[in-house]
């Protein structure tokens, strides 16, 4: 699954998922650009790294930002061969009736019209070398859950970008794909047990895990190692799929 010198464009990048990410690519070869809101996060993490790798503070909610770190991709590498969409929150945890249109704006935002965003500016960098985009939906992006509504909701719908853009990419040798990541022992689920069961996380936990057909929770290197495999030649056939690395949970 060589992805040796090809140049690689991480959303999110400062999370767990987001690590993960950059260190198997630059593992393997890739030169990667790392963005993320956070930019204290990521220079301290940019600090850890070996291999040709920068970074850059962005909201990916805004178009500009979308196109200032394409062009600062651009700049730095002369070329972009993956852009993996990661970028995301969980949004507040309740029922569809308590939620506030503010807080559904702002997960919206975030982990729809973001993509919506990359992909935009992202094609016109790709269309002469072709390439791959890879965009993280989740578990909840194929299921209904309760008390969930905007992130279950932003996730369906990252989806249907992904399967529109695939259809429109083709013709220019650009692939797009989900991954769809189940539980996974990161910050997110952290805070969405909090979310759920507040003072008795654990035992949340547990029946999560219990309802789960492995049996545990995921990490994020193996999230990462499916982006991995999307965004070598390996997967020179692969476009307008969902794929599911969720132990079990949608089957």
């Amino acid at each position: 699954m060589s992805v040796k010198d090809k140049v690689v464009l991480i959303t999110g990048a400062a999370g767990e998922v987001g690590r993960a990410t950059v260190n198997r690519f630059l593992a393997e070869g890739a030169k990667v650009m790392m963005t993320d809101l956070n930019e204290s996060s990521l220079q301290d993490f940019a600090g850890t790294l070996k291999g040709d790798v920068a970074y850059l503070a962005v909201d990916v909610s805004k178009l500009e930002d979308n196109q200032k770190m394409v062009d600062a991709t651009l700049e730095r590498f002369g070329q972009l061969d993956v852009f993996i969409a990661n970028a995301g929150i969980e949004g507040k945890i309740g029922p569809i009736s308590d939620c506030s249109l503010d807080s559904f704006r702002l997960v919206m935002d975030i982990n729809v019209i973001g993509v919506w965003c990359g992909l935009k500016v992202v094609v016109e960098a790709m269309k002469d070398r072709g390439g791959s985009i890879i965009i993280t939906s989740s578990g909840a992006g194929v299921m209904g859950t309760a008390n969930m509504m905007p992130y279950n909701t932003s996730k369906h719908a990252v989806i249907g970008l992904m399967r529109c853009a695939a259809k429109e990419f083709a013709p220019f040798n650009i692939r797009v794909n989900t991954v769809n990541p189940g539980p996974l022992d990161t910050r997110m689920m952290r805070s969405i047990e909090t979310g759920y069961a507040p003072g008795a996380e654990t035992a949340f936990q547990n029946t999560l895990k219990q309802t789960t057909p492995m049996g545990r929770y995921g990490r994020p290197d193996e999230i990462s190692g499916m982006m991995l495999f999307l965004a070598s030649d390996d997967a020179s056939y692969c476009t307008g799929g969902v794929y599911m690395v969720d132990g079990g949970n949608a089957c």
